[in-house]
């Protein structure tokens, strides 16, 4: 029997009711900056040995919830693991970031490529299933997956790229090819996050980290066309829950009123972005219908002293405008986050004066 939820806030906030607080959670805030996190990652060996390990990927989960305030846990995995199912040969080196073996750049390649047998994945559901049994309610669980088109610049570009010559190359040659990739990733990106919500997840999050590198036309069409068609395909309710979707592309502030047409019911924002004019743009209205919105300090925010993160918390939860209070109406709802994921050189410390000041500050603005 599944533990009955002890903190929805962020939930609702994700469905656009209004909340005591303003909720909070942090892209990445599993990671290197935690020196219990480097501890857990040092008795695994490699990254990928703390990921397919379910012991060891529940471990890392919870332990900035066992430091901090959050509202919601991230299940800790990569957005690489679908590739790496479908044969490309996934590795991390310390230091320098992923890598494939194979790289995804012409005809030949293209058509053997095929969405992954979900199997090779188990390790994922196996741990999505720990960490909410070890959650025991104390918040909601995010599932996650890279967008087609992110999932897509790795695959072809081999790595991460300053320029993405070898994907956008490809892109502009050989559209065709590049939709046929889009496509594969698609439906595998749909599988994989039911998948997910099948296993225990309790909302989603599409992670379009290179979005923003596209031209205007571009974007709509080797991005976001891809993101609408896995969000076609992805389960909204599942035992009895609602299950929402978060939306994030990098950069991707220009398109904002594009994305607004997504079927998700949340849009993250980097830091370039004005809560207040997003949410004029995306729904800003009590009794409308709308998107809430994700978002979006400046994870460099947090190498600032404290009096300094206060006051930047500040001027971003006074950016979003009064807060939603009316609980009988759907409204603009907000979720406190980085615009990014947080730095491996933060201090541990600074993110609970930013946890702490969101809580308490948002609380102000509500009384």
């Amino acid at each position: 029997m599944t533990a009955k939820l002890e903190n929805d806030t962020f939930l609702r906030a994700c469905m656009r009711q209004a909340t005591e607080y303003t909720p909070v959670w942090l892209m990445r805030q599993a990671g290197r900056y935690l020196p219990e996190y480097c501890a857990t990652r040092a008795k695994a060996g490699s990254f990928m040995g703390l990921a397919t390990n379910v012991d060891f990927a529940t471990e890392v989960t919870l332990q900035p919830l066992e430091r901090y305030k959050l509202d919601a846990a991230i299940l800790f995995s990569d957005i690489l693991t679908v590739p790496d199912a479908m044969g490309l040969g996934l590795t991390f080196t310390q230091g320098e970031g992923p890598k494939f073996a194979k790289v995804i750049r012409d005809e030949a390649s293209v058509n053997e490529l095929h969405a992954p047998d979900l199997s090779k994945l188990r390790y994922v559901f196996d741990a999505v299933k720990s960490i909410r049994n070890a959650l025991q309610g104390r918040v909601p669980l995010i599932g996650f997956s890279g967008s087609p088109w992110t999932l897509a610049c790795y695959m072809v570009e081999g790595a991460g790229s300053d320029d993405y010559r070898h994907v956008k190359t490809l892109m502009y040659s050989r559209p065709d090819l590049m939709h046929k990739i889009l496509s594969v990733n698609a439906d595998a990106v749909a599988q994989y996050l039911n998948a997910q919500v099948h296993a225990g997840a309790q909302a989603l999050m599409i992670f379009d980290s290179w979005g923003g590198v596209l031209a205007d036309g571009a974007f709509q069409e080797f991005s976001l066309a891809y993101t609408a068609r896995v969000l076609s395909q992805i389960e909204r309710r599942y035992d009895g829950a609602d299950i929402p979707v978060i939306v994030f592309t990098k950069g991707g502030g220009l398109w904002l009123k594009q994305m607004a047409e997504l079927d998700c019911d949340v849009l993250g924002l980097d830091w370039t972005m004005n809560l207040g004019v997003a949410k004029e743009l995306v729904g800003g209205r009590a009794g409308e219908p709308g998107k809430a919105l994700q978002g979006n300090i400046d994870p460099n925010v947090l190498f600032s002293p404290p009096a300094q993160i206060v006051r930047e918390v500040h001027r971003v939860l006074d950016s979003f405008g009064a807060p939603h209070v009316d609980k009988t109406l759907k409204g603009p709802t907000h979720i406190f986050n980085l615009g990014h994921g947080i730095s491996q050189y933060t201090p541990p410390e600074h993110v609970s004066t930013l946890i702490d000041t969101v809580h308490a500050y948002s609380k102000v603005l509500r009384a």
